[in-house]
């Protein structure tokens, strides 16, 4: 094996133009490869040659690798590596490089399909190979298909480190392949070389050919790629610049790739498309898609938040115990905590730093960086090291190697170990330090000493090492340790390369029997070594490759137990090896003195005590007989030698030993001794944690560090005097000063544990609590207990005092919480109450908060599930948030683990809980204002919040994680390693510029962001942007001027509202802020703009509990993203992530046929098969149809539809989405929207008389099939058959006399199926060529669904009650006959109805029941023969495809199954094992499931519920994204911006939202539950700034809710009426708020006080239909008035007003009164009464109503008479004036919307609704109007505007 080159013979030419790795290596011979595990040579009929087959359950342990030893290097320069190899069957596979740098650094790059995701680490990169088809099992992302091919997998070496690490690439190592796969060989070369063209075709092509040796054998006639793979990565479309970027804020991701978008950091195929999809797939073409021009939309960004971990992962990083030990030594080595993290090493002393892929978010970057260390040991005191100048002293600490200057106390820090450190050594020129943490495998790190940089990372062939020994020169590195089976170890390492770039060499290593305590390398000959041990002192020397050892003489001492030894340095002019001699020192107190060169013993002493009589101390020490004192260390310098013995002295003696010289008392037993160079400074440390050194020549001993010996739980910072104080484990109270880090004081307990600690914050004093209960306060000036309290029965959990120092409290592990009086020095107990805190909870410095500014105290309690908030004075109860609720996605309920407050202008109070996030609530009423998902695999016992918010600071596990809390766009958090256990606390320092984390130890942490002393709090980090102009949106708590109530409503969920939270006022005042009821507990989740996409709204929720109290809330997000990327970190609420990435089991899985006593005795309950059933919205026609109605026009028209806003969840699987083509489209009401995903654009099929039921797709995505139901005037539903190429209609079928429920093509598109609804049950074939009836029959029962057969186009299945019908299509000639079979449903199922069903694998067919049951038939048998219950609700959709099976139900539950084993237990009957079936993941959507579309895969797909919302779901991400939403009921008003640029609307769900007006997107929802919004109103641009909007919002209950849109809250609440608002008005100033109620009552209102200074009762009795304000001079009317407003009512009467309500003045101008008919109904409701003043001619006023005519009055103010009447085909349900034309739109109860011209005098109808159009609004800019008819917005575009 030839060694490694140098870098600058890097190009050789014999690897040119390529070179075959495994010939050149001769892999066939194993000499320089090696292999484990089952590897063998076999033939492969594909390529028909031979090839290595690796194969085995556990990847590690099979594999392939090249050189044999990974000591050794390939040296292979090429840039590009070729791996040809084909993937086992569904089996994973993985390949390792190890690649080295331009600058020695070596990279281990892995690819694999056991890969979740990519990431990243300064020493590791990871990237998922998954190909297409995948199993569905837990953290098996990608098993290899059953049909794998050979793959040409074309790695660009040097762009993937320039890419993703920013460096140059060097050479490539080392390779290892790894079970499952087939390899035929590897090739490196400079050429990129194509593998799919031929030389005929290379003559007219710019590219390289494969070489023949390398190319794989394509028969005759046939194409490359239908027969291989073939993947480039990178790939081609990355531009890469020729060097490394010197300096960027942002990821080498985001710097390279230029303006395009993000690439996915994963291979991908070459010969297809990227596939619309989140997870990294390489593709595998078929012939059928090459030929399609394929849709692709753009790939998702890697954007790696995912929160939710594996049984593979632990808390020290990603989870790779699935690989192979090398493989788990790298991942030891990551140093990342979190899985999802891509942490990035920085030089010295700073730390790695994981980021997320976006340079926006930390200024700078890190923003933390490692100051200082209080600690030292961790695995052991005995590793401590001089410099070999003297300046500096080396020790570790836990897993962080320090360098301490002594003179200055300045460190300087080596950080990259993951465990504690085990051995040190340095060499004698303080060029390299060689380091091994302890866990096994043991890794091992060179360092270059002067930089800080790691040279060299290794594996010790060692399990565990012991000590390390330099030689003089560096060029020999030894270590002793075990192996894994216990045995000694002796391992000599050739490292003098190592700083000119070469590796390190094991040059030779030996087993021994001999117990080896210490182990040094001589100093005048480098292949000469000495040990000593229990009764063995020996010489090894290292010699042709081979360690022996020879035993020295030490006759009567040969049973002692050695423990160090030292060689006697040779004096100056005496460098001879015969003048050196070993000392050696032992337990028993022996010192002998050994000749080296005669291996004997020449003298032996031992040290003994002398004790004079009487007296208590003994006096120096003699080598005499006696008992001995144990010696644990010594150093020898030319003069002296230093012996530290366990009875805690160290002394100094001449090398006569004569007398001693110096000695140093220490507070426990001396562990390690060393002589500085110079000899003058004498290091010690202490097993007590203790480090110093003694100076000989002033006689004092300085103390360099002390050290708690376990693990620290918690700490507190004092102000004045710069004071740390921690309690540890150790039972040891210590208090530091943070200048220099060094102990003040320390207070110990041999009987009682300290617990918690606090600071007065202005006294010297500290409190700490203890495990016995006793609550005590120390002086720090007399350093002693002031006064002790024990009201606690527990150990104390939580102790934190106010900012003032007034107040102190105190918590118990038995649920106790007191409150003391700290006002003078006596404090003492002011009450105790029992069962306030969760009992039993661990302490934690985060186990009680204070808010900043005293008033409010939080706990967790009384219960885990939730947190508490009091009154800090008077201990009211104010708030009680129950977290157990706040994750209804968890199966497992959740509970809080620490609380903290937020600065006090912000009123934050964070919550960690045991489902691994941080929710941020309102601390006063409760409400969610944003949620940290996923941020540690475990939960967070410690956090707090920066004074200034920009900052929050979590402990999570080992690592310490900053997030950007300013910003909610926040890419991720920055992970700060160090730790090798968890982190107890983390805390800022009181002037905000530092960071303390206690853990192992206490690490000091520099805050390296500006000061921002004018920073102010804007209430809430900023959100996206709303549109075009619009500014930060601010999430502020809203406060009303109304007193609260007696009770406050629960908060919850906007889908499904299940969050409980109780609060009520505090009956004392105590000076704390009281919730109000308006402000009622609510949730919040704003959605980051991340990349410039979002993807779907958070939803405000208020719950109303009747009268008692409600409140609103609201939050931003910004554009829907066309791309659909994956969630940021700050989800919206609707996506809840199930499952948590685990399997689940089946509940209640079985066998049918078995004996199922589960539910005996117990009553079942039965579903109604109601998911299924379509129910056509009430069309209200009347017998005047509209038949002059036109559809919309496509131009030419006075309108044309521009957009559609809902869904209709009324449908049954009326929605359809074709991954490969793009094709999407879903009906809403009457139309057909086809959507463009990229664009947005939308266009419109029209035709529909009835509302659309359900749609279908054929199998060749170029026909739709859209059916309705029956109307007015048609006698049957209608079928349309649409091109959708062209978006015609090609036929017009009438099937059915009812409703169509379902509609199916067969597989071969030859036929269509139609089913009727439950009054018809007719089922009906129809032929496609010309679609004539082929056969219809009617059903005996109701049916719920039909499905073809996807294997066999002539059979046909329907479920319906309590039967599954087959039907089998026989074909004579051109007749077509049915044959029927009828199959009862089994009892053991336990099912009255069947509701859905889907065809699996052949001959599965799947249904579901309206209990929530699965069942699996049998069609070949006709038998159903499993069953398992897979949800609580009515099954209503069920989709197959692969081995997995999704079903949706009645309870908005979607859920993901693993079914690959079914087709195993339809063979085995009763007998089959029915534990094989697993639920994957789960989706809690806002509805019913009634329609859903996936891709081959079952990865992502779209999903439709009852409440009209499209989902876009992910299971790779576990997340569901908004698509398409809408209201789910009626749409009562919309309003318009001043500027145009937003829109809202409000409806009878209780929700107001917000639009963005260009792209009709959600922007913001304001929602109350259990309320109806009935009107609307916008502020005026007159009111103020344009970031002062606002929107008055009139509710059922008669309260006015005044919400601010600039800062998405709600601002004011007022009950005006007592009774249900129905319109609602600002004046012109935007000062006054007008509403109108349903009494007739008319109350003016002040929107900033709330105050109510005028009721109008003219039209009492009637309900107010409009209000209408204009601006207006009234003198020509002959009053006085700034606003000219009317009044119209339902008894068609309307009243005109002048009014200047600065000056509270308001005077009737005019009253108008209309005949109204006897019968006028339409729907069985009046018509309204509708007025509005005419825009383009002031003194006009319109009227319509229920009058004796069907028409538009036109009244004239000034002549006071009517001037014009224009007559209606029907009376009017709607009515809206053009602002810039003489345009007016009236809708009707008919379905017809009629646009007229007043100045021509000419109109036009318009029909695209399926209700009434009780709603019509134009723009202000008369562009656009909208229309509503029930729950459905169309928004219509005013040509020639």
């Amino acid at each position: 094996m030839r060694r490694e080159p140098r870098p600058a013979e890097a190009l050789t030419a014999w690897q040119h133009p390529f070179l075959n790795v495994f010939r050149h290596f001769r892999v066939d011979e194993w000499k320089r490869s090696a292999k484990q595990g089952d590897v063998a040579v076999v033939t492969d009929k594909t390529l028909k040659g031979a090839v290595y087959r690796i194969r085995g359950s556990v990847s590690a342990a099979n594999y392939i690798q090249l050189p044999k030893s990974s000591t050794q290097s390939l040296g292979l320069t090429g840039r590009y590596l070729y791996v040809l190899f084909r993937p086992l069957p569904s089996k994973h596979f993985v390949i390792h490089l190890d690649v080295s740098s331009k600058d020695n650094q070596v990279i281990r790059v892995s690819f694999s399909n056991l890969f979740k995701e990519f990431k990243s680490t300064a020493t590791w990169l990871q990237f998922p190979l998954v190909l297409e088809a995948r199993t569905p099992q837990r953290d098996l992302v990608g098993l290899a298909p059953s049909g794998a091919r050979w793959t040409c997998l074309q790695l660009d070496l040097q762009d993937v480190l320039l890419v993703y690490l920013n460096r140059c690439y060097g050479h490539l190592k080392s390779i290892r392949l790894c079970a499952s796969l087939l390899v035929r060989n590897l090739y490196t070369s400079d050429l990129c070389f194509e593998p799919a063209i031929s030389g005929a075709q290379w003559a007219k092509l710019p590219v390289t050919p494969m070489p023949r040796e390398m190319a794989f054998p394509v028969p005759k006639g046939e194409s490359w790629h239908d027969r291989y793979i073939h993947v480039r990565f990178p790939s081609e479309s990355l531009k890469v610049p020729s060097k490394p970027i010197e300096k960027s804020c942002s990821p080498p991701e985001a710097v390279l790739l230029g303006p395009g978008p993000q690439p996915l950091p994963c291979p991908v195929a070459s010969s297809k498309p990227v596939r619309f999809s989140v997870s990294p797939v390489v593709q595998t073409p078929s012939p059928t898609a090459s030929g399609r021009a394929a849709l692709a939309p753009r790939p998702f960004p890697e954007v790696s938040l995912s929160q939710e971990r594996s049984d593979a992962s632990n808390a020290d990083g990603p989870g790779f115990h699935s690989l192979e030990p090398w493989a788990q030594l790298e991942a030891s080595d990551i140093h990342t905590a979190a899985a999802g993290t891509h942490v990035l090493t920085h030089e010295s002393a700073e730390v790695p730093v994981a980021r997320t892929g976006s340079c926006e978010g930390f200024l700078p970057d890190p923003v933390l960086r490692l100051k200082g260390v209080i600690g030292f040991g961790g695995h052991g005191t005995r590793q401590a090291l001089w410099t070999p100048d003297g300046a500096a002293v080396v020790y570790p600490c836990h897993a962080v190697i320090v360098v301490l200057l002594v003179d200055t106390g300045e460190q300087r820090f080596f950080l990259g170990h993951t465990d504690k450190v085990s051995a040190l050594a340095l060499d004698g020129s303080s060029s390299l330090l060689a380091s091994a943490q302890a866990r096994a495998p043991s890794v091992m790190r060179l360092w270059d000493f002067q930089t800080g940089r790691c040279l060299c990372l290794f594996r010790s062939p060692m399990h565990v090492v012991c000590s390390l020994s330099f030689s003089d020169s560096g060029a020999l590195l030894c270590g002793v340790g075990k192996d894994h089976h216990g045995r000694t170890m002796v391992v000599a390492w050739g490292t003098g390369q190592v700083g000119l770039g070469g590796e390190v060499v094991v040059l030779a290593k030996a087993h021994t029997d001999f117990d080896v305590q210490a182990f040094r390398v001589t100093f005048f000959d480098e292949t000469r070594m000495a040990s000593c041990g229990q009764g063995s002192v020996r010489l090894w020397r290292l010699r042709g490759g081979v360690l022996r050892s020879c035993p020295v003489d030490l006759g009567e001492h040969h049973a002692l137990q050695f423990t160090d030894l030292a060689f006697k340095q040779a004096r100056d002019g005496c460098p001879e090896p015969s003048a050196a001699m070993l000392f050696v020192c032992s337990r028993s107190g022996h010192i002998l003195e050994i000749d080296c060169q005669r291996m004997v013993v020449r003298h032996a002493r031992r040290l003994l005590p002398t004790r004079t009589p009487g007296g208590p101390h003994p006096q120096k020490q003699t080598f005499s007989s006696g008992p001995g004192i144990a010696i644990s260390s010594l150093s020898v310098s030319p003069a002296m030698c230093a012996v530290g013995s366990e009875d805690g002295f160290l002394r100094l003696w001449p090398l006569d030993f004569s007398s001693v010289l110096l000695e140093a008392e220490h507070e426990g037993p001396v562990s390690s001794v060393c002589v500085s160079p110079d000899g003058l400074r004498v290091l010690s440390a202490t097993s007590s944690g203790h480090l110093g050194f003694l100076d000989t020549l002033s006689r004092v001993y300085h103390m360099l560090a002390r050290s708690h010996t376990a693990p620290v739980l918690a700490l507190a910072m004092e102000q004045r005097r710069g004071q740390l104080a921690t309690v540890s484990q150790d039972r040891t109270v210590r208090i530091w000063d943070l200048a220099t880090l060094q102990q003040l004081y320390d207070f110990t307990s041999s009987e009682d544990a300290p617990c918690a600690v606090t600071f007065h914050p202005t006294r010297p004093t500290f409190f700490c609590g203890f495990s016995s209960g006793a609550v005590r306060s120390f002086s720090l000036e007399a350093a002693e207990v002031l006064v002790e309290h024990t009201c606690h029965r527990g150990a104390v959990t939580g102790l934190t005092a106010t900012p003032d120092g007034r107040l102190l409290f105190s918590s118990c592990s038995q649920g106790s919480l007191a409150q003391y009086s700290c006002a003078d020095p006596q404090w003492h107990v002011l009450r105790v109450a029992a069962d306030m805190v969760c009992p039993d909870a661990p302490a934690s410095p985060s186990a009680l908060a204070v808010s900043r500014d005293g008033r409010l105290l939080a706990f967790v309690g009384p219960s885990r599930c939730t947190v508490t908030v009091m009154g800090s004075a008077s201990l009211d109860e104010l708030l009680r948030v129950d977290i157990g609720t706040l994750d209804l996605a968890s199966s497992r309920l959740d509970s809080a683990m620490a609380v903290c407050f937020g600065p006090a202008a912000l009123g934050h109070l964070l919550v960690s809980t045991s489902s691994n996030r941080v929710v941020v609530l309102d601390a006063v009423s409760g409400r969610i204002i944003r949620e940290l998902p996923g941020v540690h695999p475990e939960p967070c016992p410690s956090l707090t919040l920066s004074e200034d918010a920009r900052f929050l600071l979590i402990a999570a596990g080992r690592t310490i994680k900053v997030w950007d809390y300013a910003t909610q766009a926040s890419p991720g958090p920055q992970v700060y390693i160090g730790h090798s256990e968890p982190v107890q606390a983390v805390a800022f320092s009181p002037d905000q510029q530092q960071v303390l984390s206690a853990g192992d130890a206490v690490f000091l942490w520099d805050v390296l962001a500006p000061t921002e002393s004018d920073q102010s709090f804007p209430g809430a980090p900023p959100a996206c942007k709303t549109g075009p102009g619009a500014g930060p949106l601010e999430d502020a708590a809203s406060r009303a001027s109304e007193l609260p109530r007696q009770q406050v409503p629960k908060p919850c969920q906007a889908s499904p509202p299940r969050l409980g939270v109780c609060a009520r006022p505090p009956e004392g005042g105590d000076g704390t802020l009281s919730p109000s009821d308006e402000e009622g507990p609510c949730e919040e989740s704003c959605d980051p703009e991340g990349l410039g996409q979002a993807s779907g709204p958070p939803v405000l929720t208020e719950e109303e509990a009747g009268r008692a109290g409600d409140g609103a809330w609201a939050a931003a997000v910004g554009s829907w993203g066309l791309a659909l990327p994956p969630r940021s970190p700050g989800q919206p609420r609707e996506q809840w992530r199930a499952g948590q990435g685990r399997w689940c089991r089946c509940r209640g899985l079985r066998t049918v046929g078995a004996r199922d006593t589960r539910n005996s005795g117990a009553p079942r309950t039965t579903y109604l098969a109601s998911c299924k059933a379509f129910t056509p919205a009430r069309v209200s026609c009347s017998p005047h149809s509209a038949k002059g109605t036109c559809p919309p026009p496509a131009s030419g028209g006075w309108l044309r539809l521009k957009a559609v806003v809902g869904y209709s969840g009324n449908g049954r699987a009326n929605m359809v989405w074709r991954p490969d083509t793009g094709f999407f489209a879903y009906t809403c009401g009457r139309l057909v929207v086809v959507e463009d995903l990229h664009s947005g654009a939308q266009q419109h099929w029209s035709g529909h008389s009835a509302e659309i039921s359900t749609l279908a797709l054929s199998h060749s995505a170029q026909v739709l099939a859209s059916a309705s139901g029956r109307s007015s005037t048609t006698a049957h539903c209608q079928i349309r058959v649409w091109d959708v190429s062209g978006g015609l209609c090609q036929h017009l079928i009438f099937p059915h006399s009812t409703t169509v429920l379902a509609l199916a093509f067969s597989p071969d598109d030859r036929l269509l199926v139609t089913l009727g609804d439950h009054d018809g049950r007719t089922l009906a074939l129809w032929g496609t060529a010309t679609y004539d009836l082929v056969s219809s029959t009617r059903l005996p029962e109701p049916v719920h669904g039909v499905a073809f057969n996807p294997w066999d186009a002539g059979e046909l299945t329907c479920v319906g009650q309590g039967t599954v019908t087959f039907w089998l299509l026989q074909q004579r000639g051109a007749d077509i006959s049915l044959q029927v079979r009828r199959e009862p449903v089994p009892e053991a199922v336990g099912a009255g109805e069947l509701t859905s069903l889907c065809y699996g694998a052949p001959p599965l067919l799947y249904c579901g029941t309206s209990s929530g049951q699965v069942c699996v038939w049998d069609t070949r048998a006709g038998r159903c023969f499993l069953s398992w219950e897979a949800d609580d609700g009515g099954i209503g959709l069920l989709l197959f495809s692969g081995s997995r099976l999704v079903s949706g139900s009645s309870t908005g539950r979607l859920r993901l199954w693993a079914v690959g084993a079914v087709s195993e237990l339809r063979c085995k009957g009763s007998g089959a094992r029915s534990s094989s079936v697993f639920m994957e993941h789960e989706l809690v959507l806002d509805g019913a499931v009634v329609s859903a579309s996936f891709d081959d895969s079952v990865d992502m797909g779209v999903v439709g519920t009852t409440a009209g919302t499209l989902w876009f779901v992910s299971w790779a991400e576990g997340t569901s994204t908004r698509l398409i939403s809408g209201h789910r009921s009626k749409v009562n008003e919309v309003v318009f911006s001043p500027g145009e640029s937003h829109c809202a609307t409000c409806s009878e769900d209780g929700s107001v939202r917000v639009w963005a007006l260009a792209s009709m997107e959600l922007v913001i929802q304001f929602q109350v539950l259990n309320q109806s919004c009935l009107c609307l109103a916008w502020s005026p641009p007159c009111c103020g700034r344009p970031e002062q909007q606002r929107l008055a919002a009139g509710y059922g209950d008669g309260s006015l809710r005044i919400f601010s849109v600039s800062r998405t809250a709600m601002e004011l609440k007022m009950h005006p009426h007592p009774v249900a608002l129905t319109t609602v008005a600002f004046s012109t100033d935007g000062q006054t708020v007008l509403s109108g109620d349903k009494d007739g009552l008319v109350a003016v209102s002040h929107p900033c006080t709330g105050t109510t200074f005028r009721v109008l009762s003219d039209h009492q009795g009637a309900p107010i239909s409009t209000i209408c304000v204009t601006c207006k001079e009234c003198e020509d009317l002959g009053v006085e008035g700034t606003d000219l407003w009317l009044a119209a009512s339902g008894d068609q009467r309307v009243s005109v007003w002048a009014s200047d309500w600065l000056r509270n003045h308001c005077e009737l101008v005019d009253w108008l009164s209309f005949p109204m008919p006897a019968t006028t109904e339409t729907q069985g409701h009046l018509p309204p009464s509708l007025a509005a003043f005419c825009p383009w001619d002031g003194a006009l006023l319109m009227y319509v109503g229920p009058g004796v005519y069907k028409e538009v009055i036109i009244y004239n103010l000034c002549q006071k008479q009517v001037v014009e009447k224009i007559p209606l085909p029907f009376f009017a349900m709607s009515l809206s004036l053009s602002p810039g034309t003489h345009l007016l739109a009236v809708g009707f109860a008919e379905c017809m919307l009629r646009l007229v011209d007043c100045a021509m005098g000419t109109a036009q109808d318009f029909a695209g609704h399926d209700n009434a159009v009780h709603l019509c609004r134009f723009t202000p800019s008369a562009r656009l109007l909208f229309t509503a008819a029930r729950n459905e917005i169309l928004v219509w575009e005013v040509p020639g505007l």
